[in-house]
């Protein structure tokens, strides 16, 4: 099993690898990165190395072949989210530095530190986090504003359930993007009845992440419950991205 001492990312040495240091599969892997990182998937695995984190060897056929090395800078990318709470970016920097024999300096954790959220190649970064507990809800008035939608409009969408106030009359900040997405599609003729086939797709979709993540949710190691929430949002990213293909793939299906 993966043996790695206590102690910020900076500090630990990873796995010692295979058996006599021959090449691993993606279930070894995950099977010697899981002792110290039990909420670690496959597909976490494959999202690093999607992200440009990793780059196991391919064999001919197409397999994965993990290196010590590999799993090293695997246990080490997982420690920095872990310990640091660093976005994929400042990780990346930061294995770049390494890489180029410099000794860079990993930040500290301030009280309260959340998971970065696991953001998409060409994602907006810029974009207000829900995890700010001071803009976490937004009210009605806010929400028509940023938004730039009508009352008429809102009314007309928390009718078919596409948008809903909590019972202080507030909304989730993600609101504000569904609202202006609704717009954009409205636009273009899809009225929210049209809709609502969107919305409970997505409904589904937010069923099976959450089957996914709630052993994470229960499980005895604090730092797995904290990191229950980061691997909804990881899943959640990976989700979308699945979406946007076989929305793709069926439109040009249709086109020929």
């Amino acid at each position: 099993m993966l043996q790695t001492p206590s102690g910020g990312a900076g500090t630990g040495t990873a796995p010692a690898g295979g058996p006599g240091g021959r090449s691993m599969s993606i279930g070894t892997v995950l099977n010697l990165l899981r002792d110290e990182f039990p909420e670690v998937t496959i597909s976490k695995i494959r999202f690093l190395e999607s992200e440009g984190l990793v780059e196991p060897r391919r064999t001919p056929s197409g397999y994965r072949k993990f290196s010590q090395e590999d799993v090293e800078r695997l246990a080490l990318i997982l420690r920095m989210q872990r310990d640091h709470y660093l976005p994929l970016k400042v990780i990346r920097e930061h294995l770049e530095a390494l890489e180029r024999g410099e000794r860079p300096q990993l930040p500290a954790v301030s009280p309260g530190a959340r998971p970065h959220e696991l953001l998409e190649p060409g994602a907006d970064q810029g974009a207000v986090s829900p995890e700010s507990p001071t803009v976490a809800r937004v009210g009605r008035a806010e929400l028509l504003a940023s938004a730039q939608v009508s009352e008429a409009e809102l009314a007309d969408w928390e009718s078919y359930g596409l948008i809903a106030h909590d019972d202080g009359g507030g909304y989730d900040v993600e609101a504000v993007t569904v609202a202006r997405l609704l717009a954009e599609l409205g636009r273009f003729g899809l009225e929210p009845r049209h809709l609502r086939i969107m919305k409970a797709a997505a409904e589904r979709e937010a069923g099976l992440v959450e089957q996914v993540v709630a052993p994470l949710r229960l499980h005895r190691n604090p730092q797995t419950r904290a990191h229950a929430e980061a691997s909804a949002r990881e899943l959640a990213t990976l989700s979308v991205r699945l979406h946007a293909a076989l929305v793709q793939s069926a439109l040009r299906a249709a086109a020929h």
